[in-house]
């Protein structure tokens, strides 16, 4: 790698630290390539977004970035997972390590707070951007329908009882 494609990876870098709500850092020594290929599609489905890059250029891409707390991290064969979203990636890697032992989380990073491992499980099962929008959704509309319901229960009320009482009179 020459360095102009060194100073590209670093600029890339930095954009994903710039960018992402969350990175997570993980070793995947002894992954096979389908392995990280799964990896790799679990994070697509999701939103987010998988990178092996030398640690060396991860962390000069990490100076004056937020999330330069995870510069320690980044040693030996390590992969960054990110997205935007702030739960996504760390969601996507938690149940990637369910399903592969030798892909081990190490920590990670939400914006400027550095996390550990417990940390990254912690923002794990935290809800997402979609879960968090569709519960206010479902809390907003809740109370029209009371409404909705409430101002039409008197009309069918008085339908029913004229509908009882019309019954009777043709009986």
């Amino acid at each position: 790698m020459d360095r102009a494609q060194k100073e590209k990876v670093v600029e890339e870098l930095g954009q994903i630290f710039e960018s992402s709500g969350v990175v997570v850092v993980a070793h995947y020594a002894g992954l096979t390539v389908a392995n990280m290929q799964d990896l790799r599609a679990r994070a697509a489905e999701h939103g987010s977004a998988v990178r092996v890059a030398k640690n060396r250029l991860a962390k000069i891409a990490l100076e004056g970035q937020p999330c330069a707390s995870i510069g320690d991290l980044l040693t030996g064969m390590t992969v960054l997972t990110f997205s935007e979203d702030p739960v996504a990636a760390a969601k996507v890697s938690e149940d990637f390590a369910k399903d592969h032992d030798k892909f081990v989380i190490l920590g990670g990073a939400m914006g400027e707070n550095a996390l550990d491992r417990a940390g990254v499980t912690a923002v794990s099962k935290m809800p997402s951007r979609e879960e968090l929008i569709a519960s206010i959704v479902g809390c907003i509309a809740a109370p029209a329908s009371n409404i909705a319901g409430a101002i039409g229960a008197p009309a069918s009320n008085i339908a029913s009882i004229l509908s009882t009482i019309e019954d009777k009179a043709a009986a």
